[in-house]
């Protein structure tokens, strides 16, 4: 069979084309972190060790009012990866997986791979292992073998609860062992493996999920990264709930009172458990960020930064001893504000945005980012304007929710208020409100919703509550 010149010539030209829209398709690295709220060097606050995040925030663009959708690690990663509202998603706690209530949604991952991405799971990405597979997926999920502890003393102490499951300490000093001696150090060091293989393969785009434990609880970690902190010089906070609160709105910390070596008939922990545990917690918070470290060091090294926009994010927030509480599981501001850091190849580094985002808005975002179309079920903004204006009009309101029993918290995070209303969710008559003023109280430490000079105020949030469960985004400036 003969071919003309000029038909080989095109030939070339169209596989070369095919060729450089493959290759020029960014890849995106997800780093998510469990329990990690934004008490960070690069978030101001001084006194944590995270050299590795706050770089990637001098080259990226840092989030200062980021929210997650409900404050526990389930229903927080079902919303951001199906990009749907807990209402929709129909997932308010951390068992229930996302396919179990929505089998068909388009989720965030299974976009990608439909649109020619390898996508690849590592830790914890969903809170189930296999959730999303095969539909989101190129291969199973993987995740660590091994359990929490190492050491002679933290293994003696484990005991079973009242389900049989087996709990140790909530702390370990895992002493001068390598970092991959738990499961976030074998996590990283997969990481590393797997966009070694990428590297190899500069024409196939991937998308690469990496989930770090830490600083979930038990707080453990290597003796080096316990040695950055000093325990007698960490602070205790204080232990008063918010004033005119519901006391079921705050944290009954449950799942402390899991560990071994906690009273669970203690309502306040002592100042020595205290510090010990936030000890633990930043410890834990230090080895994360060498784990984040280590990743994003092989990127650069393998020659894939220029070409792959990475995206940090806490799956919610944590309470220190904040109010007395422990752990997330409320609708406060302490349990729903998150961290949220993206590098995007060719865009300014070192920005930042006072702007309220959410977490339903990074699967459009990373649409945007990388050229592929918003599926019309997402009910989340996409920012990408606010990285080339941070200072952008953008939407009115944030959203966060919570189940309490027989009450539903239905938070609007707004410039300087945060509102809550608590319904009953068989009437879904209002049972309690609060009203925090976070300009004048940054603390939220008294709710001022029976102040009659608010009542303009607290009916503004209500109108803007009422949106929360219809899918209906928040108003845009």
């Amino acid at each position: 069979m003969k071919y003309s010149i000029i038909s080989v010539i095109t030939v070339i030209i169209s596989l070369t084309s095919l060729l450089h829209a493959a290759t020029d398709k960014p890849n995106v690295l997800m780093l998510s972190i469990d329990d990690l709220r934004p008490e960070l060097g690069c978030y101001g606050a001084k006194h944590i060790h995270s050299p590795n995040i706050d770089k990637l925030a001098k080259e990226g663009f840092l989030f200062e009012r980021t929210y997650c959708q409900v404050a526990v690690c389930g229903a927080s990663r079902a919303s951001l990866l199906s990009g749907s509202r807990p209402e929709t998603s129909m997932v308010w706690n951390y068992f229930t997986p996302m396919r179990e209530k929505q089998p068909n949604v388009l989720s965030l991952p299974q976009h990608f791979k439909q649109n020619g991405y390898t996508t690849i799971s590592l830790g914890k990405i969903y809170h189930a292992q296999d959730d999303d597979f095969p539909q989101g997926w190129s291969k199973r999920p993987w995740k660590p073998k091994g359990g929490h502890y190492h050491t002679k003393a933290a293994l003696g102490a484990q005991v079973k609860d009242a389900k049989g499951r087996t709990r140790g300490p909530a702390i370990e000093n895992g002493g001068i062992v390598p970092d991959n001696t738990y499961g976030d150090g074998k996590v990283a060091d997969e990481a590393v493996a797997r966009l070694t293989a990428f590297a190899k393969k500069p024409g196939q785009p991937f998308f690469l999920a990496v989930g770090f434990s830490k600083p979930h609880l038990p707080f453990v970690a290597p003796a080096k990264y316990w040695d950055l902190y000093k325990r007698d010089q960490i602070a205790v906070p204080k232990r008063e709930n918010a004033k005119n609160s519901p006391k079921y709105a705050h944290s009954t910390w449950g799942e402390l009172k899991n560990y071994s070596d906690i009273d669970k008939k203690q309502e306040v922990l002592s100042d020595a458990k205290t510090r010990e545990l936030i000890h633990g917690y930043y410890a834990s918070v230090s080895y994360m960020d060498r784990n984040v470290g280590h990743v994003l060091g092989a990127l650069e090294k393998l020659g894939l930064k220029e070409n792959t926009i990475v995206i940090l994010w806490g799956d919610h927030g944590w309470y220190l001893g904040d109010f007395g509480d422990w752990c997330k599981h409320t609708n406060e501001e302490i349990a729903t504000r998150v961290p949220m850091i993206i590098r995007v190849p060719g865009k300014q580094g070192g920005q930042k945005t006072m702007a309220l985002t959410e977490f339903v808005d990074i699967y459009p975002s990373l649409c945007k980012l990388t050229g592929l179309p918003v599926p019309n079920h997402c009910q989340g903004d996409s920012f990408t304007p606010l990285l080339d204006n941070p200072n952008a009009n953008w939407k009115e309101a944030a959203y966060s929710q919570y189940d309490k029993g027989r009450n539903r918290g239905t938070s609007v995070r707004t410039k300087i208020w945060r509102y809550t209303e608590w319904r009953n969710r068989k009437t879904n008559k209002i049972d309690a409100v609060e009203l925090y003023n976070l300009e004048k109280d940054p603390g939220a430490t008294v709710s001022v919703h029976n102040n009659p000079k608010n009542a303009p105020v607290l009916s503004r949030h209500a109108a803007l509550a009422e949106k929360s469960g219809t899918g209906v985004k928040p108003p845009l400036k």
